[in-house]
C-alpha cells in the first residue's frame, strides 16, 4: 500500500515581533486583556513589502533543504492560503517559479484556517493515487494585511507566517495513515471578508465602512471549534483503529489556548501533549499547524514512530485532520 511520508519541512515567521503592548490605544492593560483571554503575548507582521509567496518561498526552500531534495523533484504544489498575493494568478504559481519547480504543476486551496491541513489532504490523495511521487505542501497566510486595528475582537489575535512539507510515496508503515475532512457551508457568515471579491467589490464605500477587512463571530466561531475538535479526535481514532491514548501528540490549529484546556479536559488527552506556538505567533491561520509541525521536528519533539494527529478548523466552515506515522 502506497503512504505519503513527510521527508522534510519548513518555516519562516517574519522578523517583526508585535507584543500585546501593541494593542494598548484599543484596550487598556492589552497584555493582560490579550493574553487572559487566548493565551497569546506576541505575534510576527510581515513587512509591507512581504506577500504571502515571499513567506512561503522561504519555508518551501528550508523544506527542500531539510528534505535533501531539487525542487525540480516536486510534482505537485498546494498553497493554502486565505491572503493570497493578489485575487489571480495563484500565490501556487509565485512559490513554483520563486523556488524553480519547474516540473511541478501548482494551484490554490483557500479553507481559511483549515487550509493547510486542507492541502496536506490533496497531497495525500494525489501520492496514494499512484498518479505523483512528491508533492509539497504549504501553509501561508498574511493576516496583518487584512485586519482592522479598530476591532480589538479580532485584531490581537492574528499573526503572519508560513509552513511547509514535502510528501514522498513510500510503501512503508509510515506518513498519513488515515484522514477525515469537513465543511458545513451554512457557516459561511461566521468567517468572512465581507467586501473581497464578486459579490461585494472593494469600493471608496466598502473601505470606508471597515468592509474590506476579516470579520468573525467571535462566540459562535468558539462554539464551532469545541464541537469539531472533539469530532476530529474521535473519528480520525476510529479509521485508525486506535485510541486516544495511542497519539503521541496533536497539533491543534492555535487559535485560543482556552479552547485548548476545553477540549484536553473532555477528551482526556494531556494538555502537554498538544504542540503549541500560540503564544509567541498568535493565531497564524493557514500556517499554524505547518509551524508547529516543523518546529517539533527540528527540536527533536517529534520522533520516528511518533503518532501525530495534525487538526485545523475555520472558515467555510470547514475541520479535518489527518494522522500521521513518523
Amino acid at each position: 500500500m502506497i503512504h505519503a511520508q513527510v521527508i522534510g519541512s519548513g518555516a519562516y515567521s517574519p522578523e517583526r515581533v508585535v507584543k500585546n503592548e501593541f494593542f494598548e490605544d484599543l484596550v487598556p492593560n492589552a497584555d493582560e486583556w490579550v493574553f487572559s483571554r487566548t493565551g497569546i503575548r506576541e505575534r510576527r507582521f510581515a513587512r509591507e513589502d512581504q506577500a504571502t509567496s515571499d513567506l512561503a518561498t522561504i519555508a518551501a526552500r528550508q523544506a527542500l533543504e531539510a528534505a535533501g531534495i531539487d525542487a525540480s523533484e516536486i510534482d505537485c504544489l498546494v498553497v493554502g492560503t486565505s491572503t493570497p498575493d493578489m485575487i489571480l494568478p495563484a500565490t501556487a504559481c509565485i512559490v513554483q517559479h520563486n523556488i524553480g519547480a519547474t516540473n511541478a504543476f501548482a494551484f490554490d486551496v483557500n479553507s481559511v484556517c483549515s487550509s493547510f491541513v486542507y492541502a496536506l489532504e490533496v497531497a495525500d490523495n494525489f501520492i496514494k493515487c499512484g498518479k505523483y511521487k512528491t508533492v509539497m505542501a504549504i501553509g501561508a497566510d498574511t493576516y496583518s494585511k487584512i485586519l482592522d486595528f479598530e476591532d480589538k475582537s479580532s485584531c490581537p489575535l492574528f499573526g503572519d507566517g508560513a509552513g511547509a512539507a514535502i510528501l514522498r510515496a513510500t510503501e512503508e508503515d509510515k506518513g498519513v495513515l488515515c484522514t477525515y475532512m469537513r465543511s458545513d457551508g451554512s457557516g459561511w457568515p461566521l468567517i468572512q471578508v465581507p467586501s473581497s471579491g464578486s459579490r461585494k467589490p472593494v469600493t471608496a464605500e466598502t473601505i470606508a465602512a471597515h468592509e474590506n477587512t476579516f470579520k468573525m463571530a467571535g462566540k459562535q466561531v468558539y462554539i464551532f471549534a469545541t464541537e469539531v475538535i472533539p469530532e476530529i479526535i474521535v473519528e480520525i481514532c476510529k479509521r485508525g483503529g486506535i485510541q486516544v491514548s495511542d497519539i503521541d501528540y496533536i497539533i491543534p490549529h492555535q487559535a485560543n489556548v482556552r479552547m485548548i484546556d476545553f477540549i484536553a479536559k473532555k477528551c482526556g488527552y494531556p494538555k502537554e501533549r498538544f504542540l503549541l506556538n500560540l503564544d509567541r505567533c498568535g493565531n497564524t491561520s493557514a500556517a499554524s499547524v505547518a509551524l508547529v509541525l516543523d518546529e517539533n521536528l527540528r527540536n527533536g519533539t517529534i520522533k520516528p514512530g511518533n503518532l501525530v494527529l495534525t487538526m485545523g478548523f475555520g472558515g467555510g466552515l470547514s475541520w479535518g485532520g489527518l494522522l500521521i506515522r513518523f
